[in-house]
């Protein structure tokens, strides 16, 4: 690793800093770095899981698909935080129990599962910055669990575009992915919202008319 990565790594992380310099030097010598395109996959449900990852850039899309093909989003990993899916596999010993892939261009440095036990226990800040982490996404998992189970897909796309930058740039594809059910059931839904005046329909874009009416279709 070279002078500028490291910059750029403990500026990204600086709870390496805290880290006992000998720790840090083994760190700066093990890493793998990894450069990846848009939409290329970085491990797959079943692989085994061998590097604990610290993206420098981009955004990595962490998906469970369903024997029906059918995929939906558990949340995005970006710059300076860290992946909860990689963290419960180094720690069990355990393949990958989804997958993931770059959603746009991504940069990261791989430390390997060694090494990042050490880190663990050798480093109490390091410690509490995972575990925190890991905290805050189950708490996350546990509401997009209860939405999937709990929610119709109807109200729980009002959600995603009233909660969404606008305007809002997806296909019915993506938006599908992300609540994990087919692309048909989210294009008639649209349609539904659109029909009742709510949204706009553009190709690869929707404009929210109604934000009241469309919060209205969110439910309790």
């Amino acid at each position: 690793m070279n002078a500028t990565d490291r910059e750029k790594l403990l500026l990204i992380y600086p709870v390496l800093r805290e880290l006992p310099a000998a720790l840090l030097r083994k760190v700066e010598k093990t890493v793998k770095p990894v450069q990846a395109a848009a939409g290329r996959q970085l491990f797959g449900d079943g692989d085994p899981c061998t590097h604990y990852p610290l993206i420098i850039e981009g955004c990595i899309r962490a998906s469970k698909r369903g024997p029906d093909g059918h995929e939906i989003l558990l949340y995005r990993l970006n710059p300076g935080e860290s992946c909860v899916i990689t963290v419960v596999s180094l720690l069990g010993e355990a393949s990958y129990p989804a997958m993931g892939s770059a959603e746009e261009k991504v940069s990261l440095f791989g430390i390997p599962r060694s090494v990042f036990l050490d880190m663990v226990l050798e480093s109490s800040a390091f410690r509490t910055f995972v575990f925190n982490s890991l905290s805050q996404r189950l708490a996350h998992l546990m509401s997009l669990v209860d939405d999937v189970a709990f929610r119709r897909v109807d109200q729980r796309l009002a959600s995603r575009l009233v909660l969404g930058l606008q305007p809002i740039v997806a296909t019915h594809q993506m938006l599908a992915d992300e609540l994990g059910t087919s692309r048909e059931v989210v294009s008639r839904a649209l349609e539904n919202f659109q029909r009742l005046g709510l949204i706009g329909l553009g190709r690869k874009r929707i404009e929210i008319l109604d934000r009241n009416g469309l919060d209205r279709h969110r439910g309790p």
